[in-house]
């Protein structure tokens, strides 16, 4: 995650601050905007609270909305891949309100600059501020019981949320989210100039 991963550039602020209104008018939350090589990524979410999720009609409507909006403002230098899409069951945790969102749900953290033994965390997310976020961690050195563990953003190299399958419901193969996250995508060719 480091801090290089939580601040927005100029452009990606910019295509926040364009797709924040829309996302809000269909009463949707904006999870995340990045940008991995051509990819501009919008990722959407149900508001927090809320209950169902959402739908390939939310993101179909979503995907032409904020595809007009970047081409009227066209906030995004050269040739990009408009991708719109929902963070799924296992979702990537890079901000602090990512964090913040998901509080009680298990958690996998793999640090940066650590011992080989110590450089993945996996437990519960307890709490989380501006600067760390603490997890719950059983059996830490041995130890009989749960052991809360802080850990500074700047330490984390990847977080994501663990989806437990429950006993009775847990399918055979693949792992948990795989194939299930839904996409729409949109090619937008931009001029250099």
């Amino acid at each position: 995650m480091g801090s290089e991963a939580r601040v927005d550039s100029p452009v990606l602020a910019r295509v926040r601050e364009l797709v924040a209104p829309i996302a809000a008018d269909l009463g949707l939350d904006l999870y995340d905007v990045e940008r991995r090589g051509a990819t501009l990524r919008v990722t959407l979410d149900s508001l927090p609270g809320s209950p169902g999720g959402v739908t390939l009609d939310d993101l179909a409507l979503a995907s032409r909305l904020v595809s007009r909006e970047l081409d009227h403002e066209d906030p995004v230098p050269g040739r990009y891949t408009l991708e719109v899409t929902s963070p799924g069951i296992e979702r990537a945790l890079r901000t602090p309100a990512h964090f913040q969102r998901e509080l009680g749900k298990v958690v996998a953290i793999r640090l940066t600059d650590v011992g080989h033994e110590d450089r993945r965390i996996t437990g519960t997310l307890v709490a989380a501020d501006e600067a760390q976020a603490t997890v719950a961690v059983e059996g830490v050195d041995g130890a009989d019981g749960v052991v809360q563990r802080a850990v500074p953003y700047e330490q984390i190299d990847r977080a994501k949320t663990v989806f437990e399958w429950p006993a009775a419901a847990k399918p055979s193969g693949g792992r948990p989210g795989a194939g299930r996250t839904t996409k729409t995508q949109k090619t937008k060719e931009k001029s250099s100039s």
